[in-house]
């Protein structure tokens, strides 16, 4: 049993050594949340190679102690690495080697994270703002649609309540508009008189607590965006420095927070042994039950991070925007081929499963790349100065579409390369 502690991993490492010298051993680790990971990173700073799987359950009666569970892990290694002995249960029993993720991926994991804090949190008042305007002032959105964008925030914090702001002048109203050109002075004398008739809260005791409540949301509110604004900055200039950020960069409509989000989210690719590995991870796997020809349809994983399955809907609803890239074309080609069209609505019908179709290949181009990379990275020697990025080459993958490609070797790379290399004319 050794401590926590630095001291405790030390003893770990002495003890070790009384069995065997440090460089033909590895270790396996359960993932327990944030506790494993301090000793994670004390073993890779000794370039001990790790292997993780998941916690695993304890059969039924079975008493709980860490002497009995080193040595299942110590069975579980020798049988699946040394022995080659697959795992009963694949998904949870799997061990696969741990590789540190890049020091940019490090940096953006902890950013990211506080930005999803915040933007969480923005949500949350901008949600409540705009249930107390539903109470106080529900004629608002007549004249602003979002009771929460500045301008409308401005001319709440200074008139909280139907009254304040019929009664308020002209002219005061046109200052705290500011340079908001959609708010017209006929809007302002419309608000106001809308403001005079408001079917708003009356009882005196309910608008106090209506009044305080919205002004301390508002204040909470521009104080959290302007921890924002920073943190961006921060994930833009890393993620636009970065290899891996670069490489998502370059694909249509992928900005530089979706690609920070990604990279932070992935780690390092070749931490996943194969190409379903990562579609999985990213939550965008097929998964087909078939049973004779009573029983055969498709769905998606319900596994995969929540996170990254976000991210790549809407990088895929941006490329789809762009009506000339491959992915909108490939979307337009799929609908029409695998949709019914409907006479009532003049529109397709089950396009949301063409979206799923889309976003799984698109989770296979980012990764393939980014595992391209990697590999073409973990060749250059020490010292040595490493290529350029690989980046995403619109015109290799409408060759690739078009079927003029063949399989990639182990030929030089140039900075752009497809999925797959075209196929030379024979």
């Amino acid at each position: 049993m050794f401590e926590n502690s630095r001291e405790g991993f030390r003893l770990l490492i002495e003890r070790i050594r009384t069995y065997s010298p440090l460089e033909p051993v590895s270790v396996l680790l359960e993932r327990t949340g944030p506790y494993h990971r301090a000793l994670e990173q004390y073993l890779q700073e000794l370039d001990i190679p790790l292997y993780v799987m998941q916690a695993q359950r304890r059969p039924a009666g079975m008493r709980k102690t860490d002497k009995r569970d080193a040595f299942a892990l110590a069975n579980q290694r020798y049988s699946q690495l040394e022995l080659g002995v697959p795992p009963p249960d694949a998904a949870v029993q799997l061990i696969r080697r741990l590789v540190p993720p890049p020091d940019a991926a490090v940096q953006l994991k902890g950013l990211i994270r506080q930005r999803y804090a915040l933007i969480h949190a923005t949500t949350r008042r901008k949600n409540k703002l705009t249930a107390i305007c539903d109470d106080l002032f529900p004629e608002l959105t007549r004249i602003l649609k979002d009771p929460t964008a500045p301008v409308a925030l401005a001319l709440r914090a200074q008139f909280p309540t139907p009254h304040a702001l019929a009664t308020a002048s002209l002219s005061t109203l046109q200052q705290l508009r500011g340079g908001a050109h959609s708010l017209c002075d006929a809007k302002l004398m419309t608000r106001q008189q809308l403001a005079a008739a408001s079917i708003g809260a009356k009882d005196f005791a309910r608008q106090r607590s209506l009044v305080l409540e919205p002004a301390q949301w508002i204040r909470e509110r521009r104080l959290v965006r302007e921890h924002i604004a920073p943190l961006e900055t921060e994930i833009t200039r890393i993620a636009t420095q970065a290899r891996e950020g670069q490489s998502l960069l370059s694909f249509p409509r992928i900005g530089s927070v979706t690609a920070a989000t990604i990279s932070a989210a992935v780690g390092s690719i070749l931490n996943f042994p194969s190409a379903s590995a990562r579609k999985s991870y990213f939550g965008w796997a097929p998964v087909v039950v078939q049973s004779g020809s009573a029983l055969d349809h498709t769905r998606l994983t319900r596994g995969g991070t929540r996170t990254m399955k976000q991210v790549v809907f809407l990088a895929v609803w941006q490329a789809l925007r762009e009506h000339d890239s491959e992915w909108a074309k490939l979307y337009d080609r799929l609908v029409k081929a695998n949709c019914r069209d409907d006479e009532r609505t003049q529109s397709y019908v089950g396009k949301r499963r063409v979206i799923g179709r889309v976003a799984g290949q698109m989770t296979e181009a980012l990764s393939a790349l980014l595992k391209r990379d990697a590999e073409v990275l973990s060749e250059v020697l020490p010292g040595q100065e490493p290529p350029a990025p690989l980046l995403y080459d619109p015109q290799a993958h409408r060759q690739h579409r078009q079927g003029q490609y063949r399989p990639l070797t182990s030929t030089p790379l140039p900075n752009t390369i497809p999925i797959l290399r075209p196929r030379s004319p024979e």
